[in-house]
């Protein structure tokens, strides 16, 4: 049975990923927040164990302990204001953490590594968190060329119920204010479901040998954020309030970009569509138009009313 570790492993995604993959592969986790970790354990019935990505030591450290076969690469600092307001500290666990887990899983013969990346990376970017995603699918893709390891990276959007997304802050501030105030009503952004997103990690593991060396992005639906407002404030019973906007938000969220075009195809996994962009490498039937927010398919107001209270009542998901 083949090892897995998986990086930010005590996260929303990390559990999913752990839950899911464990009965084929032995499964680690591993992530900085030691509370976190005992809680991820217990959860998910995998080891987990300390892991500072910025400190190369205690890469080591744990690669030594592990002896991953694959690293699934989840360990990010992932919001947009505070990368606007610390770009050190983004750059430090984005790039230069990145980097170590790399060169760690070059060193240690690792088989793959696949970094968990972002809808913001995609052009024209606007904040510093999607400059750091950026570079870490850029570095990730180069460095498949550069060693027998395979690298591949995942591009997606928000994952409903995640800590620090939308629906855990308004359920927040519904339940102490008794009102929801939100920065984005007039914004779309891409949704989807943990369950959904870590099926999509496990796919691009599943198919490593046709996606190495390039980025796999998923066609995903939109939510228009006025819609889910409506919603949420309905099942909470509150009134909402729009209040300005934080820096490095920009109104709608692209999968590709134009200047990715040339490089990017459409493909087909386990019957879904998906893309395939790999940076510097043009291909023969290229996409044509720019897939964004704007004209993706939005989440009707009774599938965002399912997506919502699939996990309001679940507290340890909400606030983990």
């Amino acid at each position: 049975m083949k090892t897995i570790l998986i990086t930010g492993g005590s996260g929303f995604l990390g559990r999913a990923l752990a839950k899911a993959l464990k009965d084929d592969y032995k499964v680690h986790i591993a992530a900085r927040n030691n509370a976190q970790n005992a809680f991820a354990q217990l959860e998910t019935s995998c080891s987990a164990h300390p892991l500072d990505i910025v400190n190369m030591e205690s890469v080591k450290d744990v690669f030594h302990a592990v002896k991953p076969d694959i690293v699934i690469h989840a360990a990010a600092t992932k919001f947009v204001d505070i990368s606007e307001k610390n770009p050190f500290e983004a750059v430090e666990i984005n790039v230069v953490g990145s980097m170590n887990i790399a060169r760690a899983a070059i060193d240690f013969g690792c088989e793959t590594v696949i970094g968990i990346s972002t809808d913001k990376v995609a052009p024209p970017i606007s904040n510093t968190y999607a400059l750091t995603k950026s570079l870490m699918e850029r570095m990730y893709v180069a460095m498949h060329k550069k060693s027998d390891t395979n690298f591949a990276c995942v591009r997606f959007g928000n994952i409903a119920w995640s800590s620090g997304s939308v629906f855990p802050i308004w359920s927040k501030m519904a339940d102490q204010n008794g009102e929801i105030q939100s920065t984005g009503a007039h914004m779309r952004r891409y949704m989807t479901t943990v369950e959904q997103a870590a099926e999509f990690v496990i796919r691009c593991l599943n198919h490593i040998d046709s996606l190495k060396g390039s980025v796999l992005i998923e066609d995903m639906k939109a939510v228009y954020m006025q819609d889910a407002l409506e919603v949420f404030a309905e099942l909470k019973g509150v009134a909402f309030k729009k209040i300005d906007a934080r820096p490095g938000e920009r109104d709608d969220e692209y999968l590709i970009g134009e200047t990715e075009l040339a490089f990017s195809e459409e493909i087909v996994l386990d019957k879904k569509r998906h893309f395939k962009f790999t940076p510097n490498q043009k291909v023969p039937t290229p996409l044509t138009e720019v897939y964004s927010t704007k004209t993706a398919e939005l989440f009707s107001k009774d599938a965002l009313k399912a997506l919502i209270e699939s996990k309001l009542n679940e507290k340890t998901s909400v606030h983990a």
